[in-house]
């Protein structure tokens, strides 16, 4: 992972660009500071997918643990109303 200041990112844009593409992600710094990544975009949808919970997961994440989910039986069908 290679290392540019932010001045040398802004003038080289197309370069650091290329090189995150070519060598993975490109790390760019203000005053002596770690600031931003840029990364290829196929990676940066990757790590996306990969961390995204779904609807169950942040249920079961609450401050009780796991919470029961409850099953459905099937459906209960009222009576026809006749007029």
């Amino acid at each position: 992972m290679a290392t540019w200041p932010l001045q040398d990112a802004k003038a080289k844009l197309s370069e650091v660009i290329e090189t995150a593409k070519k060598n993975g992600p490109q790390i760019i710094t203000q005053r002596g500071i770690k600031s931003a990544v840029v990364v290829p975009f196929d990676e940066w949808e990757r790590s996306q997918q990969q961390s995204r919970p779904t609807l169950l997961e942040i249920l079961r994440s609450g401050p009780e643990g796991d919470l029961p989910v409850p099953v459905r039986i099937g459906w209960k069908m009222r009576k026809q109303v006749k007029f």
